[in-house]
């Protein structure tokens, strides 16, 4: 089973900890008695990886990622942020959110979508532009500018979500499925532009999925959790190169990895929840 795994490079296992969370647990209060959304999580994530969740629905990925975000508070262990609380990290802007749906207001343009959180952080005009200029040439949309997100493609409206969330520079990104309403032939360009994309910014990137192939081709690390509550049953050092041409995903120590993650959400679902 772990012929599959390597250690980590020497520059990402010498990395500080952007995330680490200990014996984090979440419950949240219904009227039919108390939920256990998340539990006895054990996690560190350093500087400069590409983390997967995957998970069955359910199984708390994009609700670790809210805790992360300060949008849900822990109710057991802890969780810091570049040693910060996950307040203090919001306060300080230290990372950008990417949302299942791009989110972008109708009525404004798409650098004004993208100059929204620089807007509101009170940056100087001329900065603010550079800024945008640079963050729509990294996800590939400079010359639309001035286009509104009706005139964009689905594809295109979370490129544009994606320049949002970088253009104040934050070193974490946040990603909860960005790709998932997407076709497959466009999910498999924007994974290979992220790729490009993290190569380039060499960001700290939490990615929540569905998908396993999605999740082996991006990331350095998977971390495969349960369903009720969400616990880490498996972390998976990934082996394949950093440069990754789609085509990788039909070489044996692809698909070796991909069995591997297929038979963790096996052995963590009960089927008869």
């Amino acid at each position: 089973m772990d012929s599959h795994v390597s250690h980590p490079d020497q520059a990402t296992a010498s990395a500080p900890s952007v995330i680490s969370a200990a014996g984090l647990g979440l419950t949240f209060p219904t009227n039919d008695g108390p939920v256990r959304a998340l539990a006895d999580v054990d996690l560190t994530i350093n500087k400069g990886e590409f983390v997967s969740f995957i998970g069955p629905s359910g199984c708390g990925k994009t609700t670790f990622l809210r805790v992360i975000a300060d949008l849900e508070q822990p109710t057991a262990g802890t969780i810091s942020i570049n040693g910060m609380s996950p307040r203090e990290a919001r306060e300080r802007r230290a990372y950008g959110y990417v949302f299942q749906a791009a989110a972008l207001y109708p009525w404004r343009t798409i650098e004004k979508n993208v100059a929204l959180p620089l807007e509101i952080m009170g940056i100087a005009e001329a900065e603010k532009r550079e800024r945008i200029a640079r963050t729509l040439a990294l996800v590939n949309l400079t010359g639309f500018e001035k286009k509104f997100p009706w005139q964009l493609s689905g594809g295109m409206q979370q490129r544009a979500s994606i320049a949002r969330a970088l253009s104040f520079d934050a070193d974490l990104l946040l990603m909860d499925e960005p790709f998932g309403a997407l076709d497959e032939i466009v999910r498999d360009h924007l994974n290979e532009q992220l790729l490009q994309l993290w190569a380039r910014t060499e960001k700290t990137i939490c990615f929540v999925t569905h998908s396993i192939p999605e999740a082996v081709y991006l990331s350095t690390r998977i971390v495969v959790m349960s369903p009720r509550p969400g616990r880490v049953t498996d972390v998976i050092e990934s082996t394949l190169p950093r440069e990754r041409p789609l085509d990788i995903r039909e070489t044996p120590e692809f698909l070796a990895i991909a069995a591997r993650v297929r038979d963790g959400l096996r052995a963590g679902h009960s089927y008869d929840d």
